[in-house]
């Protein structure tokens, strides 16, 4: 078994960033567990299937083929071959994604793939559910966490730093709506994980998130020693 890392917690709390960030240093596989989501979010509003048909939803997961490249520096999704890394990244997307996400048999199916990841090697993960679900016996459980207006703050700077048009207002109702949904779907629902480190990163640079996780890890006794890369 390998070495495992989950990074748990809500939209925009730092977890996309950080996870990369401790993969880099430690020379881990990185596992964007939510760019599966959004690239079969993806597939599903190409093909015009309503979210809520849930038996249409199940058949485009069972003909669907996701991947991800795996490296900190340049992480790929791959949608059946192709690579739709800046497709998945819009507000549309990532609500559909949500939508999916909240169905059982979509969950089912993607666990599925992300326990595979693991045969890799070495992980750091970073979702809503790994350290609950996907990875229960992992190594190292990480809960960031912020309040919803430094969230918001921060997900309405990467969307304009990406030339994607959005409200602050607009970001702040979009995130409270998924966390909604996030916390409370019946199929592994967003908490954190009963031995979980919970980090309040609403008053952390990114450089500090990183170095909070890259503490918590190193201090693993299971760690694997590794020549760390800066």
């Amino acid at each position: 078994m390998s070495f495992v890392v989950t990074i748990d917690g809500p939209a925009a709390a730092g977890k996309s960033t950080t996870a990369r960030a401790v993969a880099a240093t430690l020379g881990f596989l990185y596992v964007d567990t939510g760019a599966l989501y959004r690239a079969l979010a993806l597939k599903v509003e190409r093909e015009g299937i309503s979210p809520d048909d849930a038996d249409a939803v199940e058949r485009c997961v069972a003909k669907t083929s996701l991947d991800l490249s795996g490296s900190p520096d340049h992480a790929q999704v791959f949608l059946d071959g192709e690579d739709v890394s800046r497709e998945i990244r819009t507000p549309a997307v990532s609500e559909l994604s949500s939508r999916l996400a909240a169905q059982p048999r979509v969950r089912r199916r993607l666990v599925e793939i992300q326990r595979g990841l693991r045969d890799r090697g070495a992980l750091v993960g970073e979702g809503r559910d790994l350290g609950t679900v996907v990875f229960p016996d992992a190594e190292v459980k990480i809960f960031l966490d912020a309040d919803l207006e430094t969230r918001a703050r921060r997900r309405a700077r990467e969307l304009q730093e990406r030339g994607i048009a959005a409200s602050l207002e607009q970001v702040r109702a979009d995130l409270e709506r998924r966390d909604a949904r996030d916390r409370t779907r019946a199929d592994s629902p967003l908490r954190p994980p009963a031995d979980a480190v919970v980090i309040d990163t609403g008053g952390m640079d990114i450089e500090a998130q990183v170095e909070a996780v890259l503490g918590v890890v190193r201090a693993h006794p299971g760690c694997p020693q590794v020549e760390e890369r800066r």
